[in-house]
């Protein structure tokens, strides 16, 4: 399901990290009192008032001190020059937001003040057409909230003052985010097979698009980011339809600098909830990185099929042993993908390159595979058989009965004395043994467990 989006900007320390952990409901984000302790960017789903939306701690941004100290409380550095460069990464920060986000959230600090890091981000959402919603932090008392009118000079609208680590105002911010959301109509996708074409900034996503199109369809250039926007590319193989979604680089040259990759991931999320088979490109030279991790897990949370492509083999000095080692290599760095195939290409010299589509047609068909009730309760009695499930306070799990409920993905139900008694190593070691006998290579497997009694 396609979400609106919800972006946190804001510089360094103002509390984007507690905020999302309160809005997404878990604490999935590092909470420290160290500016800069968010590396990189984090997602989570929330759902506020009936209305679903993903929303983005854009974290990961650096303060750069004077003489080697860290300030104090996040304060900026005094001098000209590391001041310059915070506000830089802020602005840098607000344009992805205002190019990727459906709504903006500007984080400031109520016991700092308006800052000049504030003021420049705000000129640059105030000329944006995007809803932009302020959100004065750390308003635990009333004299707090009381100082975040000093806020509307920023001439974004309303002021929120809120605390996200005691939760107090951030219910009015949830109102007022949800009301800003535009609704997203699905659009009704063509027939046949949607692949998308995700990865970091120059990992060669376009030079691969032409090479499967076998023309220029894409700007090519070594500049990371060309592609500014996603491409949609319609070809017939062998006969069947299959519409590629390039995901290329959200960087704008000349305006968004050196080091904000990792704001790529927005792009990603929008693509790969369209599409039913995800092309991670890895860069052979340097393998995967903390951004190709990130998008690895939002491709296995949304449910799709995947095949890593190590692209830029021509460049790597190898012999006999070379392969190997840099399968085990992905498979150490995503090792929850363990079922996903590993093709090593060159996108520019077309190496494995025709492989490509034929490796997405069988996971595509991996993913539509269904198994009958009779050949799914023989397996797990086998299963069960070959190793029994643990007893948990004096009681064993028991299986009924299960079924195959669904495809695209495949979903399995298995109807249990309690549902509580499954632990999730004998969940994998289910999923494991399915997949010994079925396969479904590049596709993830949905387990659902029902009991028969009351919990």
């Amino acid at each position: 399901m396609l979400k609106p989006i919800v972006a946190l900007v804001g510089r360094p320390n103002v509390g984007k990290s507690t905020l999302f952990n309160r809005i997404v409901g878990e604490r999935l984000s590092i909470v420290e009192d160290i500016p800069g302790t968010t590396r990189d960017r984090l997602y989570g789903d929330a759902l506020w008032n009936g209305v679903p939306f993903t929303v983005v701690d854009t974290g990961g941004l650096e303060i750069i001190e004077s003489q080697g100290q860290r300030q104090p409380h996040g304060q900026l550095a005094p001098l000209s020059i590391a001041s310059a460069g915070l506000v830089q990464e802020i602005r840098q920060q607000a344009e992805i937001a205002i190019a990727e986000a459906d709504v903006i959230v500007l984080l400031v600090d109520v016991l700092d003040g308006l800052t000049p890091a504030d003021q420049d981000v705000a000129d640059v959402l105030r000329r944006s057409d995007k809803p932009v919603l302020v959100a004065a932090n750390k308003g635990d008392n009333t004299a707090r909230q009381a100082a975040a009118v000093e806020f509307y000079a920023l001439g974004l609208g309303e002021v929120f003052a809120v605390s996200a680590l005691q939760g107090i105002g951030t219910g009015d911010l949830l109102d007022e985010i949800v009301a800003a959301l535009p609704v997203i109509e699905e659009a009704e996708e063509p027939e046949g097979l949607k692949i998308a074409l995700v990865g970091r900034p120059n990992v060669g996503k376009s030079s691969l698009l032409n090479k499967l199109l076998g023309e220029e369809r894409a700007i090519v250039s070594p500049v990371p980011g060309t592609t500014r926007d996603a491409i949609d590319t319609y070809l017939t193989w062998e006969g069947q339809p299959v519409l590629l979604i390039d995901t290329a680089g959200i960087r704008r040259r000349g305006r968004i600098e050196q080091g904000i990759e990792k704001y790529s991931v927005l792009r990603s999320m929008k693509s790969i909830a369209r599409a039913d088979v995800a092309l991670l490109l890895l860069d052979a030279q340097d393998l995967v990185a903390a951004q190709d991790a990130h998008v690895a897990g939002y491709i296995l949370e949304e449910m799709r099929s995947i095949i890593v492509l190590v692209n830029k083999w021509d460049l790597i000095e190898k012999d006999s042993y070379t392969m190997d080692a840099y399968v085990k290599q992905v498979r150490a760095d995503l090792k929850f993908l363990d079922y996903v195939p590993v093709l090593f290409i060159s996108a520019l010299s077309g190496q494995r390159v025709e492989k490509i589509l034929p490796l997405a047609f069988q996971v595509y068909q991996e993913r539509h595979r269904r198994i009958t009730t009779g050949e799914l309760n023989r397996l797990v009695e086998d299963a069960t058989v070959r190793h029994s499930p643990a007893h948990k306070a004096g009681r064993s799990l028991r299986f009924y009965y299960a079924t195959q409920a669904g495809v695209d993905p495949p979903t399995f139900v298995f109807f249990v004395n309690d549902r509580r008694l499954v632990h999730f190593s004998y969940e994998r070691y289910l999923e494991n043994q399915i997949r010994q006998r079925y396969s479904y290579v590049g596709t993830p497997l949905k387990l659902v467990f029902r009991s028969r009694v009351k919990e």
